[in-house]
């Protein structure tokens, strides 16, 4: 009879346990979806963001192809064409779009652009690539620990801080070094620049250099290579993508720097391409001439207009490295 009514009892308890227990899973899965929503509904958001930033500095560009008037200021001939300036002389491309006769020719803000930003890759890469090589391969680990926190500390600072130090430190000293004629020009410009962008390549490409499989070391060591062999030759192939990747991160980070530019170049819109030349980039020409230009005229849409070019030169530029990857890996793999 005790046994019986134990039994008798435990049945009671579990029919009285199971509502209870459905009950609690009900309420943990609907928090798990709700939880879920939320974080696919930040996602959604940056995506939305996105596309709303797009469409509406498209639709304010678009007024240059659109209203009669901006059309006759700023035409695409006009853009990219040499012009007449004065009566007597040869036909020039000049930068000038409040003068009494505007003269909207891009390609000395094209020129400036392209100098700062080849200089600022030309010193951030092989410094980027070469300390994420060391950090990875080479330095011992405590070195490792402190190495990577400090150079990812550039990062930090604020990029008028660096275009102050660029404007204060860095032209004085190349100017007195090298005896150069314009003490703000692309080169001082460009070398600030790297100081921003080396954080950016030397954080990707040590990732993608530890990401490296260490089947891949081991067994180049084993063959009889040498670990500065083994690093060139096996293990930055295999982690090109990552690395190129980096590249192009940084690569956009110089091109569409505003602050940095606009205090270290000399904002001068002249067509030369000599380094030593003061420069004018696009994203410093819309920081520059923004705050003080008529809402709704051709000025106002041509500026948006660059902002749609720097946004077309990165697109195209991440759609060419991300088809270069994507034939590298199939050539690596051997698919």
């Amino acid at each position: 009879m005790d046994r019986q009514a134990a039994m008798q009892g435990l049945v009671e308890t579990t029919a009285t346990a199971v509502p209870q227990l459905s009950s609690v899973a009900r309420r943990r899965q609907m928090r798990e979806k709700a939880i879920a929503g939320f974080i696919t509904a930040m996602a959604f958001t940056g995506i939305a963001a996105l596309v709303l930033i797009i469409i509406f500095v498209a639709k304010e560009a678009l007024s240059i192809f659109l209203d009669a008037h901006a059309r006759e200021e700023a035409s695409l001939p006009k853009m990219f064409l040499p012009q007449v300036v004065r009566e007597g002389r040869p036909a020039a491309f000049v930068w000038q779009p409040v003068s009494n006769v505007p003269k909207v020719s891009m390609v000395p803000l094209f020129i400036g652009t392209l100098k700062t930003t080849l200089v600022s890759m030309a010193v951030a890469v092989p410094v980027g690539v070469a300390g994420a090589m060391y950090a990875a391969e080479f330095a011992p680990r405590k070195l490792r620990e402190y190495l990577k926190p400090v150079i990812e500390l550039l990062a930090g600072i604020p990029s008028v801080v660096l275009g102050f130090f660029a404007l204060m430190v860095l032209a004085t000293f190349l100017q007195d070094t090298f005896g150069l004629t314009y003490r703000l020009n692309a080169l001082v410009a460009g070398l600030g620049l790297a100081l921003a962008i080396v954080p950016v390549i030397f954080t990707v490409s040590e990732d993608a250099l530890t990401s490296v499989p260490r089947s891949y070391r081991e067994a180049s060591l084993a063959l009889g290579a040498t670990p500065w062999e083994t690093a060139w030759k096996v293990v930055l192939p295999a982690a090109a993508p990552g690395i190129l990747a980096a590249c192009v991160l940084g690569f956009g980070r110089a091109i569409g720097e505003t602050m940095i530019v606009l205090m270290a170049s000399g904002n001068a819109a002249i067509v030369s391409w000599n380094l030593a030349d003061s420069a004018r980039s696009m994203s410093a020409t819309i920081a520059a001439e923004m705050g003080e230009v008529v809402v709704g005229s051709p000025h106002y849409s041509l500026l948006f207009f660059i902002g749609v070019e720097l946004f077309l030169f990165t697109f195209i530029l991440n759609m060419v490295a991300s088809a270069w990857t994507k034939r590298f890996i199939k050539r690596l793999t051997g698919a």
